[in-house]
């Protein structure tokens, strides 16, 4: 399994440490998996769909997952309703018997999924799996939840001829869904949902952990100052009352992480800087001008005892160069500047 895959997404994410995810919400495909494992346990028979594709208009990413019952019950979302309701009520009349089978909704060359044209003339791919209720099932279900949940980062190859599925350690780059070049095996990336550290309160932090909730981040915010607490009001985000350092430095990151400093506050900034070179975080960065940043990568030399590889994966002046004066242009470029690095994307391919 793996050769002659394709496509580009974030970095290699690896095994985080210890404590990560055990104080926080889940994400919908962490509850989806959970769901299908307790069905399984009682003895039904589940049907886990995938989004493998999507081309035009889409609520919802490849990886996305859904997981059913022949009676209709289900829990997750593959477009947003209109899908859900004809998958359901096929499922419900006996279609979907094979162990694997995939299905174009939106396509009119698919006779499949025919019935129900998407929105801006969107196609979507979705993977539909019969999983038995057994032990093997079982196992394979917890050690995926385990996975979401913030535990190791996994690769879910799945045979498209038989079914058969089987889990490897993910170790290299690649996209949330692959193809092999044979076109009957893919590979789906499983991991924790992206998080966003915050270190800091500033007008920029409110701007960016408001995008940041938009673009579907787990979003903390640490600040052990109390007077700055009152200024930071974003319903959903996890506001924490202490140096961001310290939250770090007790695990707060895994690898599909990112860290920015956003107060210009030396005693909080450069302490998270340090704190979160150490870490699997596929993203750190810190706001100031260019005078600004090559004074700090010289101080975090001199009194943080930074080598130069740790310096370099700092992105200082932060995000992308967009001419931003205000807090919301400034935290727009922040998360611009996250996103392409957490997709993959190269600067000059913008």
């Amino acid at each position: 399994m793996g050769t002659g895959l394709h496509g580009s997404f974030f970095p290699s994410i690896g095994a985080p440490r210890g404590k990560v995810g055990s104080f926080r919400m889940q994400n919908l495909d962490a509850q989806v998996i959970e769901q299908a494992l307790a069905w399984s346990q009682e003895g039904h028979e589940v049907w886990l769909c995938t989004v493998l594709a999507t081309f035009g208009s889409s609520p919802r990413e490849p990886g996305s997952l859904l997981a059913a019952r022949r009676d209709g019950a289900h829990v997750g979302s593959l477009s947003g309703g209109c899908v859900e309701e004809d998958f359901l009520r096929r499922l419900q009349e006996g279609a979907f018997e094979r162990a694997v089978g995939t299905l174009r909704y939106g396509d009119p060359d698919e006779p499949l999924g025919s019935r129900v044209a998407l929105p801006c003339g969107g196609i979507l791919e979705v993977l539909v799996e019969r999983l038995p209720a057994s032990a093997a099932t079982q196992q394979h279900l917890a050690r995926l939840g385990e996975a979401l949940r913030g535990g190791e980062h996994l690769l879910r190859c799945v045979d498209l001829r038989d079914g058969q599925w089987q889990l490897r350690d993910d170790d290299g780059p690649g996209p949330r869904v692959a193809r092999a070049a044979d076109g009957q095996r893919l590979e789906v990336r499983i991991g924790p949902v992206a998080r966003l550290v915050i270190a800091g309160i500033s007008p920029v932090s409110v701007a960016c952990a408001q995008f940041a909730q938009a673009l579907g981040f787990e979003v903390i915010v640490c600040d052990p100052r109390e007077e700055a607490h009152a200024g930071f009001r974003v319903p959903g985000v996890e506001l924490r009352p202490e140096l961001p350092s310290q939250f770090i430095a007790a695990d707060g990151c895994h690898a599909a992480t990112a860290v920015v400093a956003l107060t210009h506050d030396p005693r909080i900034d450069d302490l998270a800087m340090i704190e979160a070179v150490r870490t699997p975080a596929f993203y750190i960065g810190v706001m100031g001008s260019q005078r600004t940043s090559q004074a700090r990568a010289e101080r975090l030399r001199r009194s943080g005892g930074l080598g130069e590889a740790q310096i370099a994966r700092l992105h200082m002046p932060i995000g992308l160069a967009l001419g931003s004066k205000t807090p919301a242009e400034i935290a727009l470029a922040v998360m611009a500047d996250v996103l392409r690095v957490y997709r993959g994307r190269p600067r000059d391919a913008l």
